[in-house]
């Protein structure tokens, strides 16, 4: 086996793919550029304020730009968001109070998510220490969400239901448009009060309609994941309905001040410009994902989703059943990063999670996820969570060197 045959074959079966990947491209980049010629948007809007930020047109602007492009009345897009999670703890503590009650229906979140619950971690920081009641609805053997018992657990005392829309560090399936189409019809039929929130992280252009466009009130991202293009340094994003919106920003600055403050620091050019490439930049990664799942699958691992299977976000599971494997992959996807290829990863602990992580990832945003980057716990079964991609050609190269030396 030489690694030039394994990956050109690969290619060779998956292009047929291509084209419904490049149709969802068309599809998103005629909707951002809707959203820019209708908020007529100029070199005017590039322009930042300092202080408070008051009356800022360029701010303001990009919110509306968001709101368009997502179908939300309202959206707030920030650089002083600090990560996706940070996003998601804004909506949950400004949409959530003493007494009220939160369930996740998707299984067990994210690891950083559940210190922000109170899970795990310091409880006296997180929701369930302000008095928030939670409980969760598991997945049907760990992999598909169970809409019956969504049915059972859901009534009139249930304030809102979290859907993760990626499967974070688990083998779980990531969740479709029509599958959260599905959660929030059977939510809102239960309690039509109930906020249905969707952690939209890697899933922005991945599929042609969004989560706001199939009845969820709220959601939320990060901008160094696919709505940032590759190049936005920092920030993140929430949109829907405008009463959680403006709660959720209470949180990320004040009362009273909300949205209408916070210097955007000379970032906004770059915001539009990687809100501009993001379909085009999301297509190139998944076609990334959709080859290296064809590529696994030919070598005998187990690798999640399958090259056939509609994707709804980047991320693409490569299960190795032990650790060698897994840390060798990370290390041999660094060497072909276009930054700080000479570096080698290891195993650390990272704040967040209880086990340790192999991240790798040599990227020009730190922690960019959009660009070509891997990660995962070192804990069974020890899978490896690659995602990304800036162009498809480097995940080829890429996927060529690791094939070589895992045969080794």
């Amino acid at each position: 086996m030489e690694k030039k045959n394994i990956v050109q074959n690969a290619e060779l079966k998956v292009k047929q793919y291509f084209e419904r990947i490049d149709e969802i491209k068309e599809y998103n980049q005629e909707k951002v550029l809707k959203a820019f010629y209708n908020n007529k948007i100029g070199l005017e809007h590039f322009a930042s304020v300092s202080g408070y930020g008051h009356d800022d047109m360029g701010r303001e602007a990009l919110d509306k730009v968001f709101a368009d492009v997502f179908r939300a009345e309202k959206a707030v897009v920030r650089n002083h968001f600090v990560s996706g999670t940070h996003t998601l703890a804004c909506c949950l503590f400004g949409n959530l109070r003493y007494g009220e009650k939160l369930i996740s229906v998707a299984g067990t979140p994210y690891d950083t998510m559940e210190k922000v619950i109170g899970t795990r971690g310091d409880k006296r920081a997180s929701l369930i220490g302000h008095g928030v009641l939670y409980d969760e609805v598991p997945l049907i053997n760990g992999l598909d969400v169970d809409l019956e018992g969504i049915r059972n657990k859901v009534d009139e005392t249930t304030n809102m239901v979290l859907i993760q829309r990626s499967r974070g560090y688990s083998l779980r399936k990531s969740l479709t448009i029509d599958t959260i189409r599905q959660i929030v019809e059977i939510v809102k039929a239960k309690n039509p009060k109930c906020i249905c929130f969707v952690d939209n992280c890697y899933g922005e252009f991945v599929e042609k309609l969004e989560p706001l466009e199939v009845g969820a009130d709220l959601i939320a991202g990060s901008l160094i994941k696919n709505p940032g293009g590759g190049i936005v340094e920092a920030g993140g994003y929430i949109a829907g309905k405008e009463e959680y919106v403006d709660q959720a920003a209470y949180r990320l600055t004040a009362p009273g001040i909300g949205s209408e403050g916070g210097a955007m620091l000379n970032q906004l050019r770059l915001i539009f410009q990687g809100l501009f490439m993001a379909p085009s930049v999301v297509s190139e990664a998944v076609k990334g994902a959709v080859l290296a799942s064809q590529v696994f699958e030919d070598m005998g691992f187990i690798s999640t989703p399958k090259p056939h299977e509609i994707r709804t976000d980047l991320i693409q599971t490569i299960k190795f059943g032990a650790p060698e494997p897994l840390i060798e992959f990370c290390k041999t996807l660094q060497s072909y990063s276009p930054v700080e290829s000479y570096l080698t990863p290891i195993p650390d602990e990272v704040p967040g999670y209880d086990d340790k992580l192999i991240m790798a990832g040599g990227s020009f945003i730190e922690g960019s996820t959009l660009e070509l980057s891997a990660d995962g716990p070192v804990r069974p079964p020890y899978a490896v969570y690659m995602q990304g991609g800036l162009n498809y050609a480097h995940v080829k190269i890429a996927l060529k060197g690791i094939v070589d030396k895992l045969l080794k």
